[in-house]
This record gives C-alpha cells, structure tokens and sequence, in this order.
C-alpha cells in the first residue's frame, strides 16, 4: 500500500471518529445542567415568588418559579436562560424585571435543577409552547414578554415566531447555534451532526412584535457583529442595544444594561409624521458646479 494511500486512511479514520464523539457528545458540552433534588427548597431574599410544575404529554415535568412585583402586574415574562446551571442560581435576575412591576417566570429546561425528561430541540421547543399556552390561560398575549439569555434566545425566537406576545428581548443572541460551534470546529460536517441547530435567524423573519437585542461589544464567546447581522434580518421590527464594553456573562453589571431593560419596558410608542422630516431626502451622487 503507496505510503500516501496509508496516510490518507488514517486521516479519515480520525475524522471519522471525531465526528462519531461529536455527535454523541455535543450534549455534553452544549448543556451544564445543574441538577437539583425534588425536595429542594428555593429561597430568595426580599423576593415573592411560588413554584410550579408542569407535566408535559410525554411524562416530563417542566420545573418553574413565578417571582412576583411589590405593585400591580404590568404583564409577565417568560425568562428563558442560558445552558448553565439552574433557576436555582438564575432566579436572582428577575429583579431586573419585577422592580418594573412585571411578573417573571424562570423554567428549567428538561435535565436541567428539577425538570425531568430527555432533552432534545424538538421537546424542549414543545415544552416551551406548553409553557406558553398555561401563560395564556392566565392573561392576554399583549402582556407576555419573551426574554431570551444566549442559549435561551433561539428558544425565546421560535416562540415569538409562532405566536404574538408584547415584544421579544434577545440577550446575547446568535445567528445559529450551528455558526457558534463552527468557530471551534470548523472542518467538521457540522450541518449533518449537530442536534440543536437552533436557527435563530429564520424564525426571527416570522417574528411580528417588537424585536429588541441587547449584546456587549467585547462579547468572546458570541460576538457582537452577530446581533448586527441579526437586527438586519427583521430590520422594521428590531432595535439594536449595544452594552459599550460588555461580555458574555457581565452585561448586568453595567449600569447602561439596565437603563436600556427601564426604556424597554417602559417605553411609549413614538408617532413621527415622517413627512415633515428629511425621510425623502437623497445626497446628490455627483458633486455640483459653482457657477462664477
């Protein structure tokens, strides 16, 4: 056997195997569940919040906690997280939202603290429905506001997508979870191996609420220019938030993240008679000349 015939063999072999480990392992590395016992007690200081659970039509149970506001209900959100942890930990932000007088729901993905069941794109998109649909027994859609965190930002889109809440927040979004491990895996069949493609991209195109991204500039792990690339794909609906300086995982740290969170929710639609402004108005392609 011609040497370069026995290389080539042993090339494929090991991309063979590595794309096998890759598939079978993506869950692996894509979720860092926190998992918690079924008598484990929540506990958040200065909080009211009640827990829930939801049985699914397959035997799952989808685990949530309901934190509510000192006021009146403006509405609620559904707070989708990222792929770490549990609400356990991630129960601390819904002040960000109840300081405004919303209600805020946190639900553990399936794996995830309390949540049974085996995960995949398809249930934990169903799940979310489920979710959705209780959200609505309760009050109309006009008062439901998806916030989507990294991995929580697809799921928050397909939502959107298919059904007409408030507005849509996406934190630190991405084009496609297929793009984001590219980056790491870039020779790999990626479009064949991966489970949780998770398209944020298409679905937003069907979103009709208000759109609205917020992404730090110095983010690593996402970049920015993908929330740029994103605005562009829904561009009449969406608004684009820089956080100037921010990460992945610190954007609640900066002051400007949650003046951005107070004009969100709190802002009053703006009706601008585009016909008395400069709207029309096009710069002349090539340079006039001054006549003596």
């Amino acid at each position: 056997m011609p040497y370069w015939l026995h290389t080539l063999i042993i090339v494929l072999v090991i991309y063979i195997a590595i794309s096998i480990a890759l598939y079978y392992l993506q869950d692996y590395m894509l979720f860092k569940p926190e998992k918690l016992p079924k008598d484990f007690q929540f506990n958040y200081e200065n909080q009211d919040f009640e827990e829930h659970n939801l049985e699914t039509r397959d035997g799952a149970v989808i685990n949530g906690i309901l934190f509510k506001p000192k006021g009146k209900p403006k509405g609620i959100v559904l707070y989708l997280k990222g792929n770490s942890k549990s609400i356990k930990g991630w129960g601390k932000f819904a002040v960000d939202f109840t300081r405004h007088d919303y209600n805020v729901l946190m639900v553990d993905y399936r794996g995830f603290g309390k949540s049974t069941g085996r995960r995949s794109q398809k249930a934990i998109k169903r799940d979310l429905q489920e979710v959705y649909n209780k959200i609505k027994e309760r009050t109309t859609e006009d008062r439901i506001i998806l916030y989507g965190r990294s991995l929580g930002s697809g799921f928050a889109a397909k939502l959107a997508s298919m059904n007409n809440p408030k507005m849509l927040i996406l934190d630190a979004p991405y084009y496609s979870l297929t793009k984001v491990t590219a980056r790491y895996a870039p020779f790999m069949p990626l479009s064949v191996l991966i489970k949780y493609p998770l398209p944020t991209y298409k679905w937003l195109k069907y979103v009709q609420c208000p759109i609205h991204i917020i992404h730090g500039t110095n983010d690593t792990l996402i970049p920015f220019k993908t929330s740029i690339k994103l605005s562009k794909v829904n561009p009449k609906l969406t608004k684009l938030h820089s956080v100037i300086g921010g990460g992945h995982k610190n954007l609640n740290t900066f002051e400007s993240y949650h003046k951005m969170i107070h004009n969100i929710l709190n802002q009053k639609p703006l009706d601008i008679d585009l016909s008395t402004t400069s709207i029309h108005v096009k710069h002349s392609s090539k340079p006039t000349k001054t006549k003596v």
